[in-house]
């Protein structure tokens, strides 16, 4: 259909390459859940040469997202499920063990074109270069019939020889060319022209998808693959928030408005529920611990806020005047005030479902008592609550200790004084007390006491789920390890400190875990 975007979701490869973006197997199966629920086309579940860990997680999702359409999605048929894979047999054969299981199932490989980075990575000719392509791209073939090339650092390349490569890769067998600015170095002008050229000159285009992957290093990539799409490509590669290596990548949420606000400009569209993007966004914002600036584009909390007397007047006479898209298409209208404390367990499954969230009974049991806890202490619980509670209620993979009890003792009268309860998964109890500089400072050193992760903080940050005195805080942590790596955790709670000592308990646990399993991921950095 060449009215059709296809949307290739890499949140779960590219997104989580970022800095202490690293989520576990369960965050991953939650977010390729909502995915599917948004509707993309193609979810690039993860690079499963990089370790155990993440062919795990892939053929997790593959398993149980890509065999079946998701509910009240209204498709026919479940999302691609995608590996990525270097152009070598050990890496197409580990993507074809992980994404198998799938209906729908695509080997990505990729080798990289420039001259810059033959020369330099690879140390390998061009002659040598087209013949891997040959092979590789034939040897993925021969695997599966969904197979996707990609030529790194495309947008830095001769176009002459990416030509020949791209057209060594169709009589191979790839069913998809993607062309990606791997270092976000080209203009729109520069790649749309890259790929009006490709679609001009390369012998047998017409039997593959042309798509495009652009990084945010000079803040074009939106603005990069529109131009791309604009010029003939008919899949988009993004991220939910535009998360990914160093600056990031396009954001899905950007792209997909772009279409559907200026459809009669680019007269395509996508299969996308634009009214699940803010929620998605979100839920991608929690489990990373990257939080969306307040005037991102589509999904920032200022999007639809007006605060000039200007801007007020013309929205209260006509909403278009100053607004080009309505809150509720991106799903970011008000939240009704549904359940209170009174509720019962029956109703919160309901709304959960209603939400989206597949939960077993014990996660709902979870969830149950947390929202109990909360429900005690506020007169409406509302859907943001929720989904902050059951980011909060999910079990940590390797949770080395979990927080029993917490005691502060602060204010302009002597020092500030925290004691800490933690259980450790064996069941020991541990008690800690220290003082420190705040309520915040006191019981991070009494975790440390506990919890010999030797983390240093980077970041703490904390905002409110909701409106409101009673507001759930959400806290969000950095911490780097002495390995130099960067880890994150988030906890939400009525009491801030408590949801402080979640948050920073939680990035410890995540360095316990990586420790203990040496489930590194020092993978070549992809497209």
């Amino acid at each position: 259909m060449q009215d059709l975007v296809r949307i290739f979701d890499t949140t779960l490869r590219d997104g989580e390459q970022s800095p202490g973006a690293t989520m576990t197997s369960t965050e991953k199966l939650d977010v390729a859940r909502a995915l599917a629920r948004l509707r993309v086309d193609v979810i690039e579940a993860g690079f499963p040469a990089a370790s155990p860990d993440d062919l795990a997680a892939v053929r997790a999702i593959a398993e149980q997202v890509g065999c079946a359409p998701a509910p009240g999605s209204g498709l026919t048929e479940p999302p691609i499920i995608c590996g990525l894979a270097r152009a070598a047999k050990g890496d197409i054969d580990k993507a074809w063990e992980a994404v198998s299981a799938a209906k729908r199932p695509r080997i990505h490989t990729f080798l990289a074109t420039s001259e810059l980075h033959m020369l330099h990575k690879l140390r390998m000719s061009r002659a040598e270069v087209l013949a891997r392509v040959t092979e590789m791209v034939a040897y993925a073939r021969s695997l599966c019939a969904d197979v996707e090339f990609s030529p790194e650092d495309a947008g830095r390349s001769d176009p002459a020889f990416l030509y020949e490569v791209l057209e060594a890769a169709i009589k191979s067998g790839a069913t998809t060319l993607n062309i990606p600015d791997t270092v976000g170095y080209t203009t729109p002008a520069e790649f749309g022209a890259l790929i009006a050229g490709i679609k001009a000159n390369v012998p047998g285009i017409e039997n593959a998808i042309i798509s495009v992957h652009c990084h945010d290093d000079l803040g074009l990539a939106t603005a990069n693959t529109l131009a791309g799409i604009a010029a003939g490509a008919r899949q988009a590669e993004v991220t939910i928030n535009g998360i990914g290596e160093r600056a990031g990548n396009s954001s899905l949420e950007e792209v997909v408005m772009a279409l559907h606000t200026r459809a009669p400009l680019f007269a395509v569209g996508t299969r996308i529920d634009t009214t699940q993007l803010t929620r998605l966004s979100k839920l991608v914002s929690s489990v990373t611990g990257m939080a969306v600036q307040a005037n991102k584009a589509v999904v920032g909390a200022n999007a639809f806020a007006h605060e000039s007397g200007i801007h007020q007047d013309g929205l209260l006479k006509h909403q278009a005047t100053y607004e080009i898209m309505k809150p509720e298409t991106v799903g970011a209208s008000h939240t009704a005030l549904v359940l209170g404390k009174h509720s019962g367990r029956a109703a919160l499954a309901v709304r959960l479902t209603a939400l989206g969230y597949t939960l077993d009974n014990a996660a709902v049991d979870r969830v149950f008592a947390r929202f109990k806890t909360v429900a005690d202490r506020r007169k409406h619980i509302t859907d943001a609550d929720l989904e902050a509670l059951v980011q909060d209620g999910l079990p940590e993979i390797g949770e080395a200790y979990a927080l029993d009890a917490l005691h502060v003792g602060c204010g302009t009268m002597g020092m500030p004084t925290a004691t800490v309860r933690l259980r450790s998964k064996e069941g020991d109890i541990r008690v800690q007390a220290s003082v420190g500089t705040g309520p915040v400072d006191a019981a991070y050193k009494a975790v440390d006491a506990i919890v010999d992760a030797r983390a240093s903080l980077l970041e703490y940050s904390v905002r409110s789920v909701t409106e409101g005195i009673d507001a759930l805080g959400h806290v969000t942590v950095r911490v780097r390890d002495q390995r130099g790596r960067v880890f994150h955790g988030s906890g939400a709670d009525p009491d801030i400190i408590v949801a402080s000592v979640q948050a920073y308990l939680r990035a410890l646990n995540r360095i316990t875990a990586t420790l203990q399993t040496q489930g590194d991921r020092d993978a070549a950095h992809a497209v």
